[in-house]
């Protein structure tokens, strides 16, 4: 779910070295096969308040320095392909169809698999410069190679990508929850079916109040369930693409889904033969989303390093296997989820996948249950998203580190209401999509991994393969940075209204 815990810096760290690592260098760590042991270290979280300590693990005051005390990871290669998995899958998987619709099937693979290559040459970026750089905290990396300028990219990328990651799920519950009720009302009218209305009823009665506690931690158990609907969201996509005829049959709009009839909406899609061909390469204004969309769609960084920490036997190399089945994975998924959902509605593919059957189905059993299953999740995954976005609020408002429920309260209402502001008012989620994708997503993806690569690894000379690679690599995500966001821009202001609700 893109959900990045607080960590804290190390100056040594239990990690097996490897190839890359055991050389000697200036910036090079030292390496402990021994048991727990405690680390002296002078943090930057000498004043964090105390809703941050429930992220950090426990330490001793002293007068300048803290005592941490570090254990060895404990978490198996299984379980930490499965909490990868999970920081990887989230809402971007929604609108992988509309990618595809808006790309074709033969470039959408083809850009699929750049991203995933570039995000896993990334990953491998990340972990040689924690390694080196001596922090596997993502904004420590940055304070180090960059000073203050560094700390603030990092810190401002990962509170838009988990900013983005809210309106999502926000969208999510604006798109979803009205069809749910209007499953089982007459009078599709009434106030209570709006999504805008709904949306800030959810946000009062269930995520402020969980957004106010001061430890959130048994809500992380909902990123599981979370990995679990988005599955079930797959084998349904998949199983719709077989029930659902292109051209639609008049016995096909007369035949009973799961023990209920099929009813069309007024804004039934009228499929013709040719709407029924698979496009394989397509150009027009909305491919531009597609990049956007698939970096959004697998931005994972800033919990890399968590994770790392907390690897069993853990060294550079067993990590970067984590990370390639995890990846993998999550390949398989996302396309066999953008195939399926493309080759059910073509080019009328809505930018929310889920939302899309609604103007087929008034009610489905199956739809519903993934509907119910999809809403829970991700309503319970936003307060989880917010603790970080808070905390980094807090550390730059340089808040001291007594706690302020005064403080807590602002800050948790604020967010709040500027999320809900972006939802309702935004009039789609392929601009959230689209707008984090090409701004957070690519800086955390391209451009912060390998700059602080090129900067903090000093044992590669700057004319070495490996930071010419860094430097072309770091190119790159400029260009896709800059270039998606001047088209996107450019896309809005010449088509205002985008796609009229989104729906």
């Amino acid at each position: 779910m893109n959900i990045t815990p607080g960590k804290a810096e190390m100056s040594r760290f239990n990690i097996s070295p490897d190839d890359d690592t055991s050389s000697t260098s200036s910036n090079s760590i030292e390496y402990s096969n021994g048991p727990t042991k405690k680390v002296p270290l002078t943090s930057q979280y000498g004043d964090v308040d105390a809703e941050s300590q429930n992220f950090l693990p426990s330490y001793t005051q002293g007068n300048k320095k803290y005592e941490v005390e570090y254990h060895p990871g404990t978490a198996s290669f299984g379980m930490s392909v499965f909490n990868l998995g999970n920081a990887i899958m989230g809402s971007g998987i929604l609108g992988l169809s509309y990618a595809m619709a808006n790309t074709g099937i033969a470039l959408f693979v083809i850009l699929l698999i750049a991203v995933s290559i570039f995000s896993l040459y990334s990953v491998h970026l990340l972990l040689k410069t924690a390694n080196e750089g001596g922090s596997m905290v993502y904004e420590q990396l940055g304070q180090k190679a960059f000073g203050l300028p560094g700390k603030l990219a990092a810190s401002c990328s990962i509170t838009m990508q988990n900013f983005g990651a809210m309106s999502s799920y926000l969208y999510i519950v604006k798109y979803e929850l009205p069809i749910v009720i209007k499953a089982f009302i007459d009078n599709e009218e009434v106030w209570y079916s709006n999504g805008d209305y709904l949306v800030l009823l959810v946000t009062l009665i269930i995520i402020l109040p969980l957004s106010l506690l001061k430890n959130l931690g048994y809500l992380g158990y909902t990123s599981g369930f979370s990995l679990l609907c988005m599955v079930f969201f797959l084998i349904v996509v998949i199983y719709k693409k077989f029930q659902i005829p292109c051209p639609l049959t008049n016995d096909f709009l007369n035949m009973t889904v799961n023990g209920t009839l099929a009813q069309l909406n007024a804004t039934i899609i009228d499929y013709s033969e040719d709407s029924c061909k698979p496009k394989y390469f397509v150009f027009n204004s909305q491919t531009v989303y597609a990049v956007p969309i698939l970096t959004f769609a697998f931005v994972c960084h800033p919990a890399i390093l968590p994770m790392y920490e907390e690897l069993k036997d853990r060294s550079r190399k067993r990590m970067q296997g984590v990370a390639n089945v995890s990846f993998l994975s999550m390949f398989i998924m996302y396309f066999l989820a953008a195939l399926f959902g493309y080759l059910t509605f073509h080019d009328m593919v809505e930018p929310e996948l889920l939302h899309t059957y609604s103007r087929l189905f008034k009610f489905d059993v199956v739809l519903l249950i993934v509907r119910l299953a999809v809403l829970t999740a991700v309503t319970l995954t936003v307060p989880v998203v917010l603790f970080p976005i808070r905390t980094s609020v807090n550390q730059l408002l340089g808040a001291s580190k007594e706690f302020s429920w005064i403080r807590h309260t602002i800050i948790t209402v604020t967010l709040l209401s500027g999320v809900n502001v972006l939802v309702i008012f935004v009039p789609t989620i392929r601009d959230i999509f689209g707008f984090i994708g090409a701004s957070a997503a690519a800086m955390l993806i391209f451009i912060l991994p390998s700059a602080f690569y090129i900067k903090l690894v000093k044992k590669e000379p700057l004319k070495s393969v490996q930071k010419i690679g860094a430097i072309l690599f770091l190119a790159s995500g400029i260009f896709v940075m800059f270039g998606c966001m001047s088209l996107i821009i450019l896309d809005w202001v010449h088509n205002a209204t985008g796609q009229g609700d989104g729906h």
